[in-house]
């Protein structure tokens, strides 16, 4: 009996605990999509956070920051001595484009 006892409550236990659980991931890209586009999320940076995170990455003269209200910012700035479109997403993953 102490057994039968003792096997129900760990079926509980075992049971309730993967109920409980959530996903809380960030989304990622899909296998056809740019696994280096930046991703929409909660959580955004700031302008300021989001220029400091590029420049510490080695872009220079940032400007023309904008937010697309999901998290996403996209601007301009130099890089290696070239002028490139750069975006940064709320998780700090920067993509750049000529």
């Amino acid at each position: 009996m102490k057994t039968l006892c003792l096997a129900l409550f760990c079926s509980a236990m075992i049971a309730g605990g993967a109920v409980a659980q959530s996903s809380t991931a960030t989304p990622r890209p899909g296998p056809d999509s740019d696994q280096n586009a930046p991703l929409p999320g909660v959580g955004t940076l700031t302008e300021g956070e989001a220029r400091t995170r590029l420049q510490a990455d080695g872009y220079t003269s940032v400007d023309e920051l904008k937010d697309d209200g999901k998290g996403v910012w996209t601007g301009k700035a130099m890089h290696h001595g070239q002028r490139v479109t750069v975006s940064i997403d709320h998780a700090g993953t920067i993509s750049r484009s000529q």
